[in-house]
């Protein structure tokens, strides 16, 4: 499954050991963060139609949110800037976040905390230059980071 194949590059890219807390593993940050891209780029490896990828995607409904100077903060090259659960909880589409709590195996606020915890982090390693990479899946924004 692709799902699976995306939450295990992620794990890798926020330091997959086993012992960070950060695998891929079921309700590992890998394995959620994979759900939700994966969910955003309509199961086709993290790029959706028009050209443009679920990172982007993901980018533009946190901003559309009001998480304008989060998700700013994440990309540029700067400090990152926190999330609660509680905001992802109100960015994302209440659908969006239990097809992602139901396929990591946890509840939707373990998958809201979760993507609050991560997201800054996988966000800022896969935009390296300060730029949301455009028309690239996420796998292949992962494998270029050579994690």
């Amino acid at each position: 499954m692709a799902g699976n194949d995306l939450g295990s590059l992620l794990g890798g890219l926020l330091g997959g050991g086993q012992s960070s807390g950060q695998s891929s593993g079921p309700g590992g940050a890998g394995s959620i963060l994979g759900a939700l891209l994966g969910t955003l780029g309509g199961g086709r490896g993290g790029t959706g139609g028009g050209g443009g990828n679920a990172l982007e995607g993901l980018i533009g409904m946190l901003t559309r949110s009001g998480l304008v100077d989060q998700a700013q903060s994440w990309v540029g090259t700067g400090a990152n800037q926190p999330v609660s659960g509680a905001q992802i909880t109100e960015a994302l589409p209440d659908e969006t976040l239990r097809k992602v709590a139901r396929e990591a195996g946890v509840t939707t606020e373990q998958a809201a905390d979760e993507i609050a915890r991560s997201l800054p982090t996988a966000v800022d390693k896969l935009t390296p230059t300060g730029e949301v990479p455009e028309g690239r899946s996420i796998e292949d924004l992962v494998r270029e980071q050579q994690l």
